[in-house]
């Protein structure tokens, strides 16, 4: 078969497994009906949540008249979690009396397990503002971080004990004084960002 041919007839077969391929995964893919865990909320809608901290129940709602900047994550976090709460840390440090007044931080752990209302405390305290450590049983946290468009999942080998990581979106999610989701502000927020929009969201209270 002279030289030509052949090379003709193997980019012909490899087209035809090409395509073949094509075929099949979109086919796969496009029957599989089970969400990936990484997938978030196309609306997230917020709203009221009970979860436990050191103190007792706390719900979003006891917060009322306060703007309410709320994270998801868990203590054991290497970075993510403490470069985010340190960014709102100084934010919090350049804001008045006053202005302190009118604001709640929330860090709800998605690690029930291993983040106890007494750990969550301590940790919470490490950062120096007003932030307030909370945590709920598994369906709570599957509950709300649906509701607010948040994603956890946990990562644990057969005898791993207490030994596991948690993969986690870092959104800070920003609540009006009524209880509405108004904004989610990304990971990497810096403290002035963080501070003007402290303040943007405080003037607006006072304002009216």
């Amino acid at each position: 078969m002279p030289q030509r041919s052949r090379l003709s007839l193997i980019l012909v077969g490899l087209v035809i497994v090409l395509v073949a391929s094509l075929l099949y995964f979109g086919w796969f893919s496009s029957t599989n009906t089970h969400p990936s865990k990484s997938e978030i909320s196309a609306a997230p809608t917020g709203g009221d949540f009970t979860a436990v901290s050191l103190k007792g129940p706390v719900s979003l709602s006891d917060f009322k008249g306060k703007w309410v900047y709320l994270y998801f994550g868990y203590t054991f976090c290497p970075d993510i979690c403490p470069t985010n709460l340190g960014n709102l840390s100084g934010a919090y440090h350049q804001l008045t009396p006053d202005e302190k007044k009118s604001l709640q931080l929330i860090f709800f752990s998605v690690d029930p397990q291993r983040d106890t209302p007494a750990r969550l405390d301590e940790y919470s305290r490490y950062f120096d503002m007003n932030l307030l450590g909370v945590t709920a049983t598994k369906s709570v946290i599957d509950d709300v971080t649906k509701r607010y468009g948040a994603v956890y999942s946990i990562h644990r080998e057969k005898g791993d004990g207490n030994n596991y990581s948690v993969d986690h979106s870092a959104f800070t999610y920003v609540i009006s004084p009524d209880g509405k989701l108004i904004e989610q502000l990304p990971h990497g927020t810096s403290p002035q960002d963080f501070l003007k929009n402290m303040r943007k969201h405080l003037n607006q209270t006072t304002s009216h």
